[in-house]
């Protein structure tokens, strides 16, 4: 079970910089922000400090504004903010905030994530007292479009596959595997900037794109190889840059990501349209019209949980503290069908039936917290300690919290309370385990 506490950092920092492709000076603040905050841009130069939000839905990708990223809540824009997300993924962060001068973020100075690592590195990562939230890839997921290829397989950490293939003797098809940990992305991925072949930068200019590009802020390859007076890097420092804005794109998922990506041919386009696919396919929360971002609905709750009518017995997950504790509802109502003889003229909820439903709440907290959840089911082992307080009755709604004591392996010790209206109706602990589904 993969746990670390949530991080942001120590002390504010700053860069200043150009836009890549506005040409526009800005500068750019990261501060300190508080547990569960999340990543967000704020627009200081615009009047009340808009927020913009790292989230699926707040991503777009505009044909006409070139090739970049784009951010966008209530109107406001964020533009090229990959990889700002790349160096705040890459080394773990979970909560920050971002003052941005202009609406595109200044690039630092050299076309690469590694700047603004240094200076993320330098405010200091401190650690945070709740577990962060990994987005795990539970099932496989394909996105395709021509010969552009985007999946994701479950896997314990952030693995990255990305070939590319261009019609150049000097990068022609590169392939790299990496195993993105803050080690691995500070010493083999932030360095790698960005590029352009020398043919189709006159193009670019006419569609009025790269006004802040200059030789130092990305390699250039004309037709005898790269421009630049540096020379590469890395060997494969092209096919590592697009592993450096993979990891920024899928950052736009709302938090660290968990499994094995690999790409073919892709870009920004691609990466966002995936990213959606992600969100629509995985049990992430923040489905729910109007919920918040951290509620999952049954739809999401059925993504990982086998249960199905008429055992499903959670209606909505309220939040989930990977490895430590989650809180959810269940709606309960005349419909139900064990009342038909539980009992006839005096319908009750039968205990077994509540101590069911906790510990379906306490099995999201558990496959939650395991690799491949799709291909696993938690079994009841033991109740210890079962108390109900009062009788509960079409028209209730139960709240669950359910929380972590211990864990060996895949077996797991939590203690549940349920409520109705802030009352206290049943309790017990609950063991459990974790086993792999039968082919």
């Amino acid at each position: 079970m993969r746990t670390r506490p949530q991080r942001t950092i120590a002390q504010p920092a700053s860069i200043e910089g150009v836009g890549l492709h506005t040409g526009e000076k800005g500068t750019m603040r990261f501060l300190p922000a508080e547990v569960d905050h999340g990543v967000r841009f704020i627009r200081v130069d615009l009047a009340g400090a808009p927020e913009v939000r790292v989230r699926p839905e707040n991503a777009h990708f505009d044909p006409g504004a070139g090739r970049r990223t784009i951010l966008q809540q209530d109107g406001v824009q964020i533009h090229t903010m990959e990889h700002v997300l790349a160096a705040v993924a890459g080394l773990g962060i979970d909560n920050l905030r971002i003052e941005v001068s202009t609406m595109e973020v200044p690039e630092g100075h050299d076309g690469s994530s590694a700047p603004i690592a240094r200076a993320l590195m330098a405010a200091g990562l401190a650690d945070q007292v709740k577990p962060t939230r990994h987005i795990k890839v539970t099932k496989p997921v394909h996105w395709a479009e021509g010969r552009v290829e985007l999946s994701a397989v479950p896997y314990d950490g952030l693995r990255i596959t990305f070939q590319i293939e261009y019609d150049h003797p000097a990068i022609g098809v590169q392939e790299r595997t990496l195993d993105i940990t803050p080690e691995v992305f500070l010493e083999q991925v932030a360095p790698a900037r960005t590029f352009v072949l020398e043919r189709d930068l006159e193009a670019l200019r006419a569609a009025g794109w790269i006004k802040g590009g200059r030789l130092e802020s990305a390699i250039v390859v004309g037709q005898s190889g790269v421009l630049n007076d540096e020379p590469l890097r890395f060997p494969d420092e092209f096919v590592r840059h697009k592993i450096l804005d993979l990891i920024g794109d899928l950052f736009i998922l709302g938090g660290p990501v968990l499994g094995h990506f690999t790409a073919r041919r892709s870009g920004h386009q691609g990466h966002v349209a995936f990213v959606k696919r992600l969100k629509e396919t995985l049990p992430l929360p923040g489905r729910r019209a109007g919920g918040s971002p951290e509620e999952w609905d049954t739809t999401a709750i059925m993504d990982l949980m086998p249960h199905r009518y008429p055992f499903l017995l959670v209606d909505r997950i309220l939040r989930i503290e990977e490895g430590a504790e989650i809180e959810g509802l269940k709606n309960v109502t005349i419909n139900e069908p064990f009342f038909q003889g539980h009992f006839p003229g005096q319908p009750t909820m039968p205990g077994v039936l509540i101590l069911e439903a906790m510990a379906q709440v306490g099995g999201m907290l558990m496959l939650n917290s395991v690799d491949d959840p799709s291909n696993k089911l938690m079994y009841f082992m033991g109740i210890d300690g079962a108390k109900f307080r009062r009788p509960v009755v079409p028209g209730d709604q139960l709240r669950f919290t359910v929380k972590l004591l211990n864990a060996k392996r895949r077996t797991m010790k939590m203690r549940g309370e349920a409520f109705v209206e802030g009352q206290l109706v049943a309790e017990a602990e609950l063991l459990a385990t974790v086993v792999d589904r039968r082919a």
